[in-house]
């Protein structure tokens, strides 16, 4: 008997991506997206918004839960973009725009200054009740330039560890989704799917 679990996001790309690890542990778990109103994402850290996204979409589906809050890291910034990363160059979401900013913040930061790292936290919500929350971090550091046609966001100025100096935007898609800070917290989600009930 399959069972489903809700994805808190309107974007079928990261539906597909939650389902294709799930499959791995869980085939019997069906992931579906969430059709629903987007809540105001009012909280103040990756796992607050994570929840806010988990909670409203279990209580509106009755179904067990997931969502995803993420984002860029940058030490010399104090940790910023952070949870404004969506939005670091303003409320229109422009990943072009965003990506500039940031490379012109850091303009002047010599390359051994220029540590980051990509956050995954992903929330776990029940109708019940329950909630679970998990992390993974992706370390690498800023490019100078951006480089590579693959994966969105700041993924073509973060060049992660042992890659060789490439940015995650020229990595393949299997290569990201086995290292990249997602891929990290499913390896800690895992052992919440298998509470679920089958």
């Amino acid at each position: 008997m399959t069972s489903r679990i809700v994805l808190a996001t309107h974007n079928p790309h990261k539906v597909q991506e939650f389902a294709s690890i799930v499959a791995t542990t869980r085939p019997d778990l069906e992931v579906t997206g969430y059709d629903g109103p987007e809540p105001v994402e009012d909280g103040v850290s990756f796992a607050e918004n994570a929840l806010i996204k988990a909670r409203v979409a279990a209580a509106r589906t009755g179904l067990p839960a997931l969502a995803d809050d993420s984002g860029i890291c940058v030490d010399v910034l104090g940790g910023a973009p952070g949870i404004f990363s969506a939005y670091w160059a303003g409320h229109k979401k422009d990943p072009v725009s965003n990506v500039e900013l940031l490379l012109d913040q850091l303009a002047d930061i010599a390359d051994p200054h220029r540590a980051a790292h990509f956050v995954s936290t992903i929330a776990l919500v029940t109708p019940a009740g329950a909630e679970h929350v998990v992390e993974g971090l992706w370390p690498g550091r800023i490019a100078l330039r951006a480089s590579g046609e693959g994966g969105f966001g700041y993924d073509p100025v973060f060049l992660p560890e042992g890659q060789g100096g490439r940015s995650a935007a020229e990595l393949t898609a299997d290569e990201k989704n086995a290292a990249s800070h997602r891929a990290r917290a499913f390896v800690a989600l895992v052992p919440l799917l298998a509470v679920l009930e089958h």
